[in-house]
């Protein structure tokens, strides 16, 4: 069980300093979020959980969220970016994410675009990012982040083959320092979001980080459906894929890697 009154020294001085809030058990906290913010709850509130009954994940996909196991934490932020580059909001929680579990745990992540956390080609975690826009400007976002932390047994019927941090480390990571991590990287990132360069800077950021964005040959999955091979991110953190037919632009969907015939 987290330590509150900690996470809240330890947050101290933060954009989340007294706006933490905890849930034993929760449907899902992005919903949490999305329900405050449309309450009016400020920047940098942050609704986090055990448990999560019915967690959430890209494309309307469930995420198995058991008591004590795993981070589920759901941050919501009002930043003043135009809606152009909310697309980067999902790589700059991917990379705090990268920074985080490395400085607790020491594992380095792989980004797989446009969400997965993956360690050795297995999911480690996962990020939602859900937003509302007006008159062309962020009214909010609400970013999800699920980790799985000391999980050692997994549904058979998942895409991705999963894995946990304390699998791979084989050792057990706390989840305490390790929320406390991301929420501090993730405030880095989305200063850094905010820059006028980060359309460049990011997605170069994210290729650094990921063996998935450049010369590899995947499937792409969802309405631009194709095969080819990753030539890197555009400055709106699109994904950029070689075809046979020319180069296409993928701004939604999943990848995976394509089988060699």
């Amino acid at each position: 069980m987290y330590d509150l009154v900690e996470l809240e020294a330890a947050l101290t001085g933060s954009i989340y300093s007294g706006k933490l809030h905890f849930s034993p058990a929760t449907g899902s906290t992005n919903t949490d979020a999305l329900n405050a913010a449309r309450g009016g709850a400020p920047h940098g509130s942050v609704y986090f959980a055990d448990e999560q009954l019915d967690g959430r994940g890209r494309g309307d996909h469930g995420w198995h969220s058991p008591p004590g196991e795993g981070l589920y934490a759901s941050i919501l932020l009002r930043p003043p970016v135009p809606s152009a580059h909310l697309p980067l909001l999902p790589l700059a929680a991917g990379l705090a994410a990268v920074e985080a579990i490395h400085a607790v745990s020491g594992l380095a992540i792989d980004l797989r675009w446009p969400n997965d956390l993956l360690l050795r080609e297995r999911k480690a975690g996962g990020i939602l990012v859900e937003s509302k826009t007006v008159a062309g400007a962020a009214s909010y976002a609400v970013v999800g982040i699920g980790i799985n932390v000391h999980q050692r047994v997994f549904a058979a019927d998942i895409g991705t083959p999963a894995t946990s941090l304390d699998l791979e480390a084989s050792r057990r990571v706390s989840r305490q320092p390790l929320l406390v991590a991301l929420l501090k990287s993730l405030e880095r990132e989305v200063l850094a979001l905010l820059d006028p360069a980060a359309g460049e800077s990011i997605p170069l950021r994210v290729e650094r980080a990921s063996t998935w964005l450049r010369g590899r040959r995947v499937e792409v999955h969802g309405p631009q459906a194709c095969t080819g091979v990753t030539a890197g991110l555009d400055q709106h953190g699109f994904l950029l894929v070689r075809t046979d037919a020319g180069l296409v632009t993928v701004q939604t969907g999943g990848i995976r890697a394509a089988e060699i015939v």
